[in-house]
């Protein structure tokens, strides 16, 4: 038994409070302990301590105000984020050819969701497609793509900066102009990749769901096409 819990409250409380007294800072270093303190209801001025479990409060109700308004506005931008999905796939439903296809996937993307540069790495050889920059065929599949041999392996979209020889790979003559990158597996019909002027657009570690859905939703939509065709 120590010599402490022999000592009665009264005399307890006196250590304490010549404790406080010693290191004014203690509550500063504690502050969760401040906020549970009472004070005694008394006419006045309200004490330092009052004041300072007020300003806590305040503190940490701040904290939460700011919090909730981030949720409130990634909310917004995923709903709006939901709304061109949904577009997107609306607009592909009513694509009755690979060509049609093509083309709503390259329009929806680069209006709807404000990207710079689209493009479409389709495998095999499709007469009926259109020749544009943002199209690209390729007759040798998937081998025919060797920087991307590993991306290929997985299903997961990759989201930030590509290497030089990847990204002239995606984008031609206009790689140098992009500096952050969206890329998205489609299934075995190819690759798709959309390219910003801005560094942090797309950016390693970003949530994948929404990229998830354009990819699962184009994929079927070019399966879809081909089985029409």
């Amino acid at each position: 038994m120590t010599a402490t819990t022999l000592l009665d409250d009264a005399t307890q409380a006196r250590v304490v409070a010549a404790y406080l007294k010693r290191h004014p800072e203690f509550l500063s270093e504690y502050p969760d302990l401040a906020a549970k303190l009472t004070m005694p209801r008394e006419q006045g001025a309200v004490s330092s301590l009052a004041v300072y479990q007020l300003q806590s409060l305040r503190d940490k109700n701040a904290e939460l105000e700011r919090r909730l308004a981030e949720l409130i506005e990634i909310a917004a931008e995923n709903e709006k984020l939901m709304e061109r999905v949904h577009a997107l796939t609306v607009a592909l439903l009513r694509a009755n050819t690979m060509e049609v296809t093509a083309r709503t996937v390259a329009a929806k993307l680069s209006a709807d969701f404000h990207t710079e540069q689209v493009r479409l790495l389709l495998f095999g050889d499709e007469p009926q497609l259109p020749r544009a920059e943002w199209l690209q065929q390729i007759a040798g599949g998937a081998e025919a793509l060797p920087e991307f041999a590993e991306f290929l392996q997985h299903s997961e979209p990759v989201s930030g900066r590509l290497s030089a020889e990847k990204l002239t790979r995606l984008f031609g003559p206009n790689a140098g102009q992009i500096r952050s990158v969206a890329m998205m597996r489609l299934g075995d019909s190819g690759i798709l990749a959309i390219g910003s002027h801005d560094p942090d657009r797309f950016q390693p570690g970003m949530g994948t769901l929404f990229l998830k859905m354009i990819a699962a939703t184009i994929t079927a939509a070019l399966a879809r096409s081909r089985d029409i065709s």
